[in-house]
Parts: C-alpha cells; sequence; structure tokens
C-alpha cells in the first residue's frame, strides 16, 4: 500500500510521514528534519521551469508519462519499503497558501491521479491538525 501526499518544505510534519524531495536542488535553509529520501525523476527540468503554466504542465506531464506510473510507484514503493512508511509526502518550495503560486507537486499529483487513479493531497499543518491525515 502506498499513499501519497505532497507539501512544501517548510510546512512539512515529521508525523505527517516520510518526507521525499521532488526538486532539482535540495533546501537551502536548515529544515527541522532528516531529508534522506529523493526521487529526482520527479522534478522539472531546469529548461522549462521559466515557461507559462501551460507550456510547463504540458512538458513536465509528458516527462511523467515518459517515465511511466509503473516505474514511478515502484520508485515510490523502494522508499516507502525502505522507511517502514507507507506515508510518502513529496516536497517541494512553493506557498499554495498564496494564489499567486503553483507548483509541479501539484501538477504531479493531477497526472498520477489521471495514471493510477489514486488521489494525492496537499497538506498543511492545518490538515494535520485536523486529524484528516490518513
Amino acid at each position: 500500500m502506498l499513499n501519497l501526499f505532497t507539501n512544501r518544505y517548510q510546512a512539512f510534519l515529521p508525523a505527517q510521514g516520510v518526507p521525499v524531495r521532488i526538486t532539482l536542488g535540495a533546501p537551502r535553509f536548515k529544515l527541522p528534519y532528516p531529508l534522506t529520501c529523493a526521487v529526482r525523476e520527479l522534478a522539472p527540468r531546469r529548461e522549462y521551469f521559466s515557461l507559462p503554466l501551460p507550456e510547463f504542465t504540458a512538458a513536465y506531464r509528458a516527462d511523467l508519462d515518459q517515465l511511466g506510473a509503473m516505474r514511478i510507484a515502484q520508485r515510490l514503493r523502494q522508499i516507502a519499503d525502505e522507511e517502514a512508511d507507507h506515508r510518502l509526502v513529496l516536497l517541494c518550495f512553493e506557498d499554495l497558501a498564496d494564489a499567486r503560486q503553483w507548483c509541479h507537486r501539484r501538477i504531479f499529483a493531477s497526472w498520477w491521479k489521471d495514471a493510477t487513479g489514486d488521489a494525492v493531497r496537499e497538506l498543511s499543518p492545518m490538515t494535520y491538525e485536523q486529524g484528516t491525515l490518513m
């Protein structure tokens, strides 16, 4: 069993599951938790960072299509098995509470739902505090 969530580095709480980096670079600020897992294949390529959202989305989803859900699931299950926790939280930088920001982690979540039928919820401290975490 695999439960995927997304969050930002600064809002992640260790009780939410296993933090998994899905960015090209690691945070340059100190985190209050260890960040030992990464799936670099889920990071968007540098060459389309500056594209408008529709073009970025198309390019990123094309990369995900090329990787395939089975290969991604295999890598994520490997992390879950190694960490002995089926809750993986895919992390990046953007604060989605700011309506002007968007992020590849939610594009991944949409693609994953389309590819597998499984939802990937965005977490926040409020989500966890309300006890709605799986």
